[in-house]
């Protein structure tokens, strides 16, 4: 029996840096993630498209999905779910929190 996955958790910002409708590009040692701001709520996920290795990020935001620039790909950005062809692998999603008023991503911890 596997039990949750633990999570160490780091600042990024400030939540008022990352205002609703914007999203901001990090490196978290190799990976490459972004945040979002949808209506007051932070999600963040890979910025790489698992149909082709395209990033992300840079697409379209319609509601909670992200509409991949190069092969038109869809990805929830609150799970990371692909949501619509030629994707049909998730891209890596990560827990976000709000802690006085700073802005934490989760990055799973090895064991």
């Amino acid at each position: 029996m596997t039990g949750k996955p633990s999570f160490q958790y780091f600042e990024i910002c400030a939540l008022e840096e990352l205002p609703p409708g914007e999203r901001l590009f990090i490196d978290v040692g190799e990976e490459e993630i972004v945040l979002f701001n949808i209506a007051g709520y932070v999600y963040a996920i890979g910025d790489v498209c698992t149909h082709d290795g395209g990033p992300l990020g840079e697409g379209e935001l319609e509601g909670f999905e992200i509409v991949c620039p190069r092969p038109g790909a869809r990805f929830d950005v609150r799970n990371g779910e692909a949501t619509r062809l030629p994707a049909i692998d998730p891209t890596p999603s990560y827990p976000v929190r709000v802690s006085g008023g700073m802005v934490e991503l989760g990055i799973p911890v090895t064991e």
